[in-house]
């Protein structure tokens, strides 16, 4: 249940800041152009409107597309990476080093969260929890920066850190943990869905030499 939760949670999530973020750019650019256009009123108009901080939410939230989508990368195993020693390898062998690189990547994005969770804590997190949720005085504790342009607090959006790397972590050990019981990883296949290269004609293969010579070879 939990983790059908969070597969439509991370999808979800990726989706809408890839539609909201192309959205966003979009509006930006059709309010550059319209401000530069010599009509009257219109130009008038797109001038007053300060879109300035567009550019600023579309960082926030391609760094959390990022974030979120790594995670999404290890389930669905669409990550790059080097197999070469792997392949080398016997395959009792080759597990070792597979289940060494799963809790490896575990461990690192753990790190990376807890020092993620205690930047945003710092950053201003411990005001808002502290005073705005609990009531409590904090006397001179500062409320942590702002974003210059959405003048929103930094925390919030420097919180894709700890979330997402956490998130990533709990797939890594999934991901370890599947592989233990079945001996297998999430595997992405970049072909074709429904296209079988044994079913195809060898003249429909690639570089298939389909001269005269080439079929007497």
């Amino acid at each position: 249940m939990l983790n059908r939760f969070l597969n439509h949670i991370e999808e979800w999530l990726i989706t809408f800041l890839m539609g909201a973020a192309t959205f966003v750019i979009f509006l930006a650019v059709v309010h550059r152009f319209a401000s530069g256009m010599p009509i009257p009123y219109v130009q008038d108009f797109m001038v007053k409107i300060n879109s300035s901080w567009a550019q600023e939410l579309c960082i926030y939230m391609f760094v959390w597309m990022a974030k979120f989508g790594a995670a999404y990368g290890v389930r669905a195993g669409t990550h790059v990476g080097v197999d070469v020693l792997v392949r080398a390898l016997s395959k009792d062998k080759a597990k070792y080093l597979i289940m060494f690189g799963l809790l490896a990547g575990a461990l690192f994005t753990g790190i990376v969260g807890t020092l993620g969770a205690r930047f945003v804590w710092e950053n201003g997190f411990h005001h808002a929890f502290m005073h705005s949720l609990l009531g409590i005085d904090l006397a001179d504790v500062p409320e942590g920066p702002t974003s210059p342009d959405l003048e929103m607090p930094t925390w919030i959006a420097y919180s894709c850190v700890p979330l997402g790397s956490y998130l990533m972590c709990f797939r890594f050990l999934q991901v370890a943990w599947s592989f233990a019981k079945t001996g297998e990883v999430p595997h992405h296949d970049h072909g074709v869905k429904g296209m079988d290269d044994a079913a195809l004609e060898p003249e429909d293969l690639p570089f298939a030499d389909n001269s005269a010579d080439g079929a007497r070879k």
